[in-house]
């Protein structure tokens, strides 16, 4: 924040904050409530300095934020820009940045690659809301484009809630040499109901439609299956890419 201040032609910044900046713990999971882009999460600084992983990181999200609007507020009278802050869950999808491998993959993406490796009993996650990384890039990129939206907060989700149970069962049926890999589990078991996230402000100011969990897992695993080393015989591979040109 202080460099793009010092360079002095910085229009706009936009951050990569978390849902963990948002969400209130305390309320629970259940239904009948949409978290926007107004709510924060309610943990004290000194509460996140406890010494619990768990807390300290959603701490460290929320703070981090709030450093940055600060920052634009104190300095109100000698900057050049506004800031837009986008605040994801779980985030899902292929990867497009250089990396060596599966062990390489980003934490989420690790969790959906654990699946395919056959981890017994399937995770269980600890938020049902979830974004495509492209979809979350293009809210990225529109938000530096439409100048509308300057100074706006964002809990970019899509209103498609997911479960690694149901993640699960698209690998098991996308994939037929998953079908021996893939811990069962319980298959077409219900989402449990939940909080939502406003998407809709998502897609009214910024133009971003959601992609399906089905269409984000079937590319994400795909691309994935391909890799060296990820111990699917050339004659799967095989199937897997014809299958895939027929799409």
């Amino acid at each position: 924040m202080q460099a793009a201040k010092d360079v002095g032609t910085v229009k706009r910044v936009v951050l990569t904050s978390s849902f963990a900046s948002v969400i209130d713990v305390d309320r629970g999971a259940g239904p009948g409530f949409t978290y926007t882009g107004k709510d924060w999460n309610p943990l004290t600084y000194e509460e996140a300095c406890k010494g619990d992983a768990v807390i300290a990181y959603r701490g460290s999200k929320k703070f981090a934020e709030l450093a940055a609007w600060d920052f634009v507020k104190e300095n109100a009278n000698s900057i050049n820009f506004d800031l837009v802050t986008h605040c994801p869950p779980m985030t899902f999808g292929e990867v497009c940045h250089p990396i060596k491998g599966h062990k390489d993959l980003n934490v989420s993406n690790a969790v959906l690659w654990s699946i395919v490796e056959g981890v017994d009993p399937l995770p269980v996650s600890r938020v049902p809301v979830w974004i495509n990384v492209g979809d979350l890039a293009k809210a990225h990129v529109n938000s530096l484009l439409i100048p509308e939206v300057g100074g706006r907060r964002y809990v970019p989700a899509s209103p498609e809630k997911f479960s690694y149970q149901k993640i699960a069962d698209i690998i098991r049926e996308k994939f037929p040499w998953a079908k021996s890999r893939v811990t069962k589990g319980n298959p077409n078991e219900p989402i449990p109901e939940s909080y939502d996230l406003d998407s809709q402000a998502v897609t009214d100011d910024l133009g971003v439609t959601f992609t399906s969990l089905e269409e984000t897992i079937y590319k994400a695993i795909y691309q994935f299956a391909l890799w060296e080393g990820s111990g699917i015989s050339k004659e799967e591979l095989a199937e897997m890419i014809e299958d895939a040109n027929k799409r």
